[in-house]
């Protein structure tokens, strides 16, 4: 008999794993996938050693193949994913790594080919999956944000699924494989690829989940696509420009943003390449922005990225609303969750949950307990009618 997944799959529990709070947070972030006490124990041992992004993509690199070798193929695959979520596009270890965790994930969940989809979708494909309960009582469409593959969020989807919902997960622009293997970048009109997927399953009342940087692309999505009946941001993010600069120091804030305004863009340029060296977070959100928006130069990024912001179309959003929060998310300041707030004027119905450090549940889409995060959804999806 097949296993039932359930929301207590997802462990409990925010660990210091390493100094560095990015990198420390995208190992629980690995570890909350998996709820493999070991993999705690390995990387607590091996965070002595870890002072670069080389030294972390080395690191578990190793752990992944020592992983493979005990049959201990999920811890694998997150290991594979851990590191190849630090190389950069032109390492050629990179595509090798994200094809071994895509295979390994797939087969620990038991998501058969006929399972995977390949939509068109302008010059390439959106990869999606559908993975479906007998008798759904609705239909979940879920995505994630600004670094995320599908595939590494297969444990929610069949949660979702066994607890009743027909679902379909996928990679859109500037994300997973729709990324790396066609090459479409990243838009802030998330409204065209959530079209595409509803016109090539014949879906007209959905539920729509985005998650992270999804948090802007689903209410983005809700706002011009009104077969969309409820949407969840989980997390939040109501101005990623925003968050972007949030990330450096409040000393330059002000001096940054009149830069970016003023479109002076060797100033902009110099002063990141200065700033990242000395910030692991700001050095990896750089790499991975121009990779996924298919920027030439850092300003670039961040100037695209003043697009995605939701003051301009949240009146336009008429559906059931939930927008969750976390209380201390490093990312996103919590100042955007009032803000998101008071802008959706025109709703049919609004629920904001705001997640506490009590919960163990207060960072950034609620790493430290996933689990509660989805029972809040899963509820609330039940609740509206």
């Amino acid at each position: 008999m097949m296993k039932k997944w359930t929301t207590k799959d997802f462990p409990v529990g925010l660990y210091n794993l390493h100094p560095d709070p990015s990198v420390n947070f995208q190992m629980n972030r690995f570890y909350n996938w998996t709820n493999d006490k070991l993999m705690l124990d390995e990387m607590r041992a091996a965070s002595n050693t870890i002072h670069s992004y080389h030294d972390l993509i080395q690191s578990f690199i190793e752990l992944g193949e020592n992983s493979l070798k005990k049959s201990e193929n999920l811890r694998a695959a997150y290991y594979f994913r851990g590191a190849e979520f630090y190389l950069s596009e032109s390492d050629p270890r990179k595509q090798n790594l994200r094809k071994r965790f895509i295979s390994l994930v797939s087969d620990f969940y038991s998501i058969s080919e006929n399972q995977h989809y390949m939509i068109p979708y302008q010059n390439g494909c959106l990869s999606a999956y559908r993975i479906s309960p007998e008798n759904p009582k609705g239909t979940v469409v879920f995505f994630g944000g600004f670094d995320s593959y599908i595939e590494e969020l297969f444990l929610m989807t069949v949660i979702f699924k066994d607890a009743g919902y027909d679902v379909i997960c996928f990679d859109g622009p500037g994300q997973g494989s729709t990324l790396e293997d066609y090459k479409i970048p990243m838009t802030h009109e998330w409204e065209k690829p959530v079209k595409s997927i509803l016109d090539y399953f014949k879906l007209n009342d959905v539920t729509l989940i985005g998650m992270s940087l999804g948090g802007y692309l689903s209410l983005r999505a809700a706002a011009y696509e009104k077969r969309v009946k409820k949407v969840i941001a989980y997390d939040i993010l109501a101005d990623f420009s925003d968050v972007l600069i949030h990330q450096i120091d409040p000393i330059f804030r002000d001096a940054f943003k009149d830069m970016i305004t003023q479109e002076k863009m060797e100033e902009v340029n110099k002063v990141l390449k200065e700033l990242a060296e000395n910030n692991l977070m700001l050095e990896w959100a750089i790499m991975q922005g121009m990779h996924i928006t298919g920027s030439k130069s850092s300003y670039e990024f961040f100037h695209k990225m003043i697009s995605y912001n939701t003051a301009a179309f949240s009146h336009l959003i008429t559906q059931d609303v939930l927008l969750l929060a976390g209380q201390n998310d490093h990312y996103i300041p919590i100042k955007q969750f009032t803000d998101q707030i008071l802008t959706l004027t025109n709703v049919h119905s609004l629920t904001a949950r705001m997640f506490t450090p009590e919960e163990t549940a207060d960072t950034h889409c609620q790493i430290g307990n996933l689990g509660l995060a989805a029972d809040v959804m899963l509820n609330w999806i039940d609740q509206i009618q």
